[in-house]
């Protein structure tokens, strides 16, 4: 079993942001991280998952997703996202961090477990530092689709 234990942070919502990820099996331990110029804790906290998943290169892996996020467990767990599927993600957000996850999440047997945020849990208070620092670096990633997206609103609301 493959635990990975995730999380995503925005400054501001949207705002500069990162995600951050730790990787557990037996004696294997590995931790990643990005931070963005600007975007949302949504898409950061989901981008963590899809980045820990295809760090895994072992199709077929059992893997237990640990998050903070309802936002994601929920919406793999409750069936949501097998909805906003079904209907093309019409009204929804996120749409390609979707798209990618689902591509990944069908390579393994992937199960979700929920845990409360900043209450003490190492991995996930690991995965939030990581997160922070990353949305904190002098240096950051453009999350183009969010940005082309939100140009886009723009444009059309004013």
């Amino acid at each position: 079993m493959i635990h990975l234990y995730t999380d995503g942070a925005a400054k501001g919502n949207p705002g500069n942001g990162g995600y951050g990820v730790v990787l557990k099996s037996g004696p294997h331990y590995k931790e990643l991280s990005e931070g963005f110029r600007l975007t949302t804790n949504n898409r950061m906290e989901l981008l963590a998952v899809i980045k820990g998943l295809e760090e895994i290169k072992t199709k077929g892996s059992n893997v237990l997703v640990v998050s903070d996020s309802k936002y994601v467990t929920e919406a793999v767990d409750k069936g949501w996202l097998w909805n906003w599927i079904r209907i093309g993600f019409k009204g929804k957000k996120n749409k390609d961090l979707w798209i990618r996850f689902v591509n990944i999440y069908r390579q393994h047997q992937v199960k979700f477990q929920w845990i409360k945020g900043h209450n003490g849990h190492v991995e996930n208070e690991r995965c939030d530092q990581l997160a922070v620092a990353a949305s904190e670096n002098k240096v950051l990633l453009i999350d183009q689709v969010y940005e082309d997206e939100k140009n886009s609103d723009q444009l059309f609301n004013s």
